[in-house]
């Protein structure tokens, strides 16, 4: 009861950050396309695009928080963190399409030529966009780290992309105010953004694809499963350590050999005592299956 009420406040706290970051973006995003239109900078228009992606995440997390944060039941006794997971690479998926749609749109019209170059508001707004989403970023991804939640850090790092991608759309639209001559400057800076976009999308997809195909743990975690399991008093050998993933935190199960002349209680006071004592470390682990296995002297 104490850990679903636990899920429940994280959850809760989730939305409540998640949906400061939804008006944000919804207001920025307004803000940046009216600034991008009426000062003619494509640059803009393109980070006013990015935005309103960040606002289709934000929707995303406030409704799958409902469901991942649910307890076990009957048809899904591991919980429901996967959901939290599909959510996470979502998110990833959302910002790789609009980096496409906007590199795709800023390659094709280069050659072009406005008849004025950007103005004076679409560089405001620019700076305006990086002070607003930069905030933001650290905000949620602060919260994401106390919670440990993969779904909120990942829409953190949506904020910080959008942060940073206005920063080549200031350079981009400053130098085709100041410069005319060099307005292509505003497609190229256009460009930019993507690449921001991609590499932002990147850090957000392959861990939890990892994740879906069930990728362990790394060697020195599982190392620190076995030292913590050895340590235990009575138990002789540990092997056959599997780890995987459930949003930010691992599933643990593994073999302990124990002397074969101890009663049946004996080895499993043991094996309590080896799942208490991993689950109690710093090991980001939330459940641990442990196989006793009485050893034969080989």
């Amino acid at each position: 009861m104490k850990k679903s009420s636990k899920a429940t406040d994280q959850s809760a706290e989730i939305r409540r950050v998640t949906w400061a970051g939804l008006i944000a973006n919804l207001v920025l995003a307004g803000v940046k396309f009216a600034a991008g239109y009426f000062g003619r900078s494509q640059t803009l228009l393109a980070d006013a695009v990015h935005s309103l992606s960040d606002s289709t995440t934000d929707i995303a997390v406030i409704v799958g928080s409902y469901y991942w944060s649910r307890p076990p039941d009957e048809c899904h006794p591991y919980g429901h963190r996967r959901i939290e997971t599909l959510v996470t690479i979502f998110v990833g998926f959302v910002l790789l399409a609009a980096g496409v749609g906007i590199v795709w749109h800023a390659i094709s019209t280069l050659q072009e030529r406005g008849d004025a170059p950007p103005g004076l508001i679409a560089l405001v707004a620019a700076v305006l966009s990086i002070l607003c989403k930069e905030w933001l970023y650290r905000w949620t991804a602060a919260v994401g780290k106390k919670i440990r939640s993969s779904a909120l850090t990942a829409n953190a790092w949506h904020h910080r992309s959008d942060a940073l991608s206005s920063i080549p759309a200031v350079f981009a639209v400053g130098g085709a105010w100041l410069f005319p001559s060099w307005s292509f400057l505003d497609q190229v800076g256009a460009v930019i953004v993507s690449i921001f976009i991609f590499q932002a999308a990147f850090r957000i997809i392959w861990p939890g694809t990892k994740e879906l195909i069930d990728a362990g743990a790394p060697a020195e975690i599982r190392a620190r499963i076995s030292h913590v399991a050895r340590s235990i008093e009575g138990v002789m050998d540990v092997h056959g350590i599997r780890t995987r993933y459930v949003s930010t935190s691992l599933q643990v199960d593994l073999h302990v050999l124990v002397d074969g002349a101890i009663s049946v209680r004996e080895g499993h006071d043991i094996a309590d005592l080896v799942r208490d004592e991993i689950l109690s470390r710093d090991l980001d682990v939330v459940d641990v299956v442990v196989h006793i296995e009485p050893d034969d002297g080989t």
